[in-house]
């Protein structure tokens, strides 16, 4: 018998601005444009894209192509969704890996 398979949404698990900064946090850290991109489709569909849409004033298809793993978000959606799920996104000096 084989094991079963589940499928894990991480959408699922952010329940909190707190939890979403952490996760955005993490994701930029990787430095990876379409991880990145992905981590904040992840953060927009807990959210709800619908809602998403309404406060941001940009069109569900909008968001959905711009935070998928192919997306390149402007930098202007990508604050006005920030805005939008209430965390901020910050500069710090870069620490190069030792």
């Amino acid at each position: 018998m084989s094991e079963p398979v589940y499928d894990y949404d991480p959408a699922a698990a952010l329940e909190n601005e707190e939890g979403i900064a952490i996760f955005l946090a993490d994701a930029l850290e990787t430095g990876d444009a379409g991880y990145i991109a992905k981590a904040m489709g992840v953060v927009a569909r807990a959210k709800g894209m619908t809602e998403l849409s309404r406060e941001t004033g940009l069109s569900r298809e909008q968001l959905y192509r711009s935070f998928s793993e192919q997306g390149n978000p402007t930098l202007k959606t990508m604050l006005a969704v920030m805005r939008a799920l209430g965390v901020d996104m910050t500069a710090r000096p870069h620490k190069p890996a030792a």
